[in-house]
């Protein structure tokens, strides 16, 4: 396995991140790799200080495993960096490498693909949410994973962000479409019927703004399971029997379940109280999301390149 070598500024930007590490009693240097580097040159650049490395290409993955560094494991989806960089450390505490509350130095690319040029402070957040795409993937669902993972995370931000200042409750049914739009009909004008199928896609950005506004509204927003939002506002009537859940839910998390038996439909319910997000499959809660208090902030770190010890 052809190892690449660290270079002088990859590894100045790695005993920077050390000494910030000692500085603000980080738990770990956390390094996003794209190459298969030395880690092991890598682990005594970084001595006395935790080392963590998070890639998503299977080679590099198993160039770490042979190295004795601790992996977190990335799944192949395209994100932002800074959604890359939240990723793995939300993997990372799926994993108990890390714990909220914990600080870290987080080392990755900004400009050049395999080449680390940039440091942040990471505090992580006290109700980080430990959602990762292994949870979804243990549900038994057709829904695809790209799909139900946009849905899953536009859930989570309704649920901690409200809107105009206020906390909202939703409703999202993704998958299954067709017999959920048969059990369910209209509150209210749908504001999504007559737009073309691309002007719906869940994975525009414009579309997933524009649920945010409706979830002010009554009813639940249906989805199909390649991404295309069929309608909003939906009065769901479906009616199963032996469905449990916990006290103190409402009318909204009681059509979850009761959707989800009687289809294969995923629902995600969010709590206007609290802004949790609950996902049902089969009429019963099969993940629990708490909202993250704040976004995670970024903190850039710059230094001149430290002298050799």
């Amino acid at each position: 396995m052809k190892r690449k070598k660290l270079g002088e500024q990859f590894e100045n930007v790695l005993k920077s991140a050390r000494r910030l590490a000692v500085l603000e009693e980080a738990r770990a240097v956390v390094v996003l790799s794209e190459a298969c580097f030395n880690f092991k040159a890598m682990k005594k650049l970084v001595r006395g200080v935790s080392l963590l490395v998070a890639a998503e290409d299977e080679e590099v993955q198993e160039a770490v495993k042979a190295d004795e560094i601790d992996l977190i494991p990335l799944e192949h989806e395209p994100e932002t960096r800074s959604r890359q960089v939240s990723q793995m450390l939300v993997e990372a505490i799926a994993d108990e490498l890390l714990q909220s509350g914990d600080v870290v130095i987080a080392v990755y690319s900004s400009f050049e693909k395999e080449i680390c040029d940039t440091i942040s402070v990471i505090r992580l957040a006290d109700q980080l949410a430990r959602l990762t795409s292994r949870d979804l993937q243990r549900l038994e669902t057709q829904v695809p994973l790209d799909t139900l993972r946009i849905v899953v995370d536009l859930a989570c931000e309704i649920g901690r962000e409200g809107r105009e200042g206020k906390s909202v409750g939703t409703l999202l049914v993704v998958g299954h479409h067709r017999k959920v739009m048969e059990l369910s009909s209209e509150t209210v004008h749908d504001p999504f019927k007559g737009y073309a199928k691309p002007e719906r896609m869940i994975r525009s950005p414009r579309v997933r703004e524009s649920m945010k506004e409706l979830s002010q509204i009554d009813g639940a927003f249906v989805i199909s399971a390649d991404g295309v939002v069929q309608a909003a506002g939906r009065h769901l009537r479906a009616h199963s029997e032996g469905i449990i859940i916990s006290k103190g839910l409402g009318s909204r998390h009681w059509a979850a379940a009761e959707i989800s038996k009687a289809t294969d439909a995923v629902a995600i319910a969010v709590s206007e109280s609290t802004g949790t997000v609950r996902i049902f499959q089969d009429g019963k809660v099969v993940l629990r999301i708490e909202p993250m208090s704040a976004n995670m902030k970024f903190t850039d770190f710059e230094s001149e390149p430290p002298t050799p010890d």
